[in-house]
C-alpha cells in the first residue's frame, strides 16, 4: 500500500498547489518512453507540429503548460544510447546522450497522442529532423520530469516570449479559467507566425513582430512588458521565456519594480543566441 501512495505523492502535492495562493515546481517521476511519429504539420509559419502516439504514450503525465520533454537522438555513428529508469529518475549514460527539450503542447489520455510543437530555424537538428520525419518513425521520449504548477488564485496573469515560448503560452491560455485576466506580449517574425489562441476575454493578447531581425535581438519584447502596470494591491503571475540575454533586463524589471519574491515568477532562457544545446538548468 506504502508504494501506491509514494507513487501519487506528486499527484496529492500538484492538488494542493493548485489549490493554494502561490505556485510551485513539482517533480514527477520520470520515464522513458518509445514513441511513434503519427504525423506532423504546420502550425502558421514558424512551427512543426509532431503527433507521438503508440503504446509507449499510455499513462503519460501532464500537469503544466511549461513542462517539458527531451526528445533523444543518435550519436554521429547512428547509436542510440538510452537512459536507462532508476526508481522514480533515470540513470543517463555519460556522455550524455543527443537530445533537445521541448514543451508538452498537449497530451490526451483518451487517445495517447502527445503533441510537440517545433520551432522552424535552419540548420537546428530537431528543426531538420520535424521537417524530414515520416509517420511510424520512432523517436524516444525522456520525462517530463515535473511542472510549474500556478494556483488561479492570482488576480492578474502576464506571460511573455518569443515564437520558442509559443507553444506553452498558447497551452497556458487554455488551461486558465475563462474569468482569467491578464496580459501576453509574443514575439514572432511576422504576422503568418501568429497562430489562433484560446484566450480568456480578459486577457489581452499583442503580437510584436521582429520583421529581418536576427532572433533573440532587439528590445521591443521587454518594452512591451515593461509598459504594463499592475494595479495597486493586486496579485499577479509573471512567466516570461525564450532568449536567455534578451529576458536579463526584464529579471531585474520583475524582482525590482514588481517586487515579485520568487513564488510568483517564473523567467526560463529557453535558448541563447549562438548555443546549440542550450541549457539553462544547467547554467548555474
Amino acid at each position: 500500500m506504502s508504494r501506491v501512495d509514494h507513487r501519487d505523492r506528486h499527484r496529492e502535492r500538484i492538488a494542493e498547489v493548485r489549490a493554494g495562493t502561490s505556485a510551485e515546481k513539482v517533480p514527477y517521476p520520470i520515464r522513458i518512453r518509445e514513441t511513434e511519429v503519427l504525423g506532423t504539420r504546420m502550425i502558421g509559419a514558424g512551427l512543426i507540429r509532431v503527433t507521438l502516439g503508440g503504446p509507449g504514450t499510455a499513462g503519460f503525465e501532464a500537469h503544466s503548460p511549461d513542462e517539458h520533454i527531451k526528445l533523444l537522438f543518435p550519436d554521429d555513428d547512428g547509436t542510440l544510447r538510452l537512459p536507462e529508469p532508476n526508481g522514480q529518475m533515470l540513470r543517463w549514460p555519460r556522455p550524455a546522450p543527443v537530445s533537445r527539450e521541448y514543451t508538452v503542447r498537449r497530451y490526451d489520455p483518451a487517445t495517447g497522442e502527445l503533441d510537440v510543437d517545433v520551432a522552424v530555424h535552419d540548420g537546428g537538428l530537431a528543426s531538420d529532423w520535424a521537417k524530414a520525419v515520416e509517420p511510424g518513425a520512432v523517436v524516444h521520449v525522456a520525462g517530463p520530469p515535473g511542472g510549474l504548477i500556478v494556483p488561479h488564485a492570482y488576480d492578474r496573469y502576464l506571460l511573455a516570449g518569443d515564437i520558442t515560448a509559443l507553444p506553452a503560452i498558447a497551452r497556458w491560455l487554455e488551461e486558465l479559467p475563462r474569468t482569467a485576466t491578464g496580459w501576453v506580449f509574443i514575439e514572432v517574425a511576422g504576422p503568418a507566425h501568429e497562430i489562433p489562441l484560446s484566450a480568456p476575454e480578459d486577457v489581452e493578447v499583442r503580437w510584436l513582430h521582429s520583421g529581418d531581425r536576427i532572433p533573440g535581438t532587439g528590445d521591443a519584447l521587454e518594452r512591451a512588458v515593461r509598459a504594463v502596470t499592475v494595479p495597486q494591491g493586486e496579485r499577479v503571475y509573471v512567466w516570461l521565456a525564450g532568449e536567455a540575454g534578451a529576458l536579463k533586463p526584464l529579471r531585474r524589471w520583475v524582482r525590482d519594480d514588481l517586487g515579485l519574491g520568487k513564488d510568483d515568477h517564473d523567467i526560463t532562457g529557453y535558448w541563447k543566441q549562438g548555443v546549440a544545446d542550450f541549457d539553462e538548468d544547467h547554467e548555474h
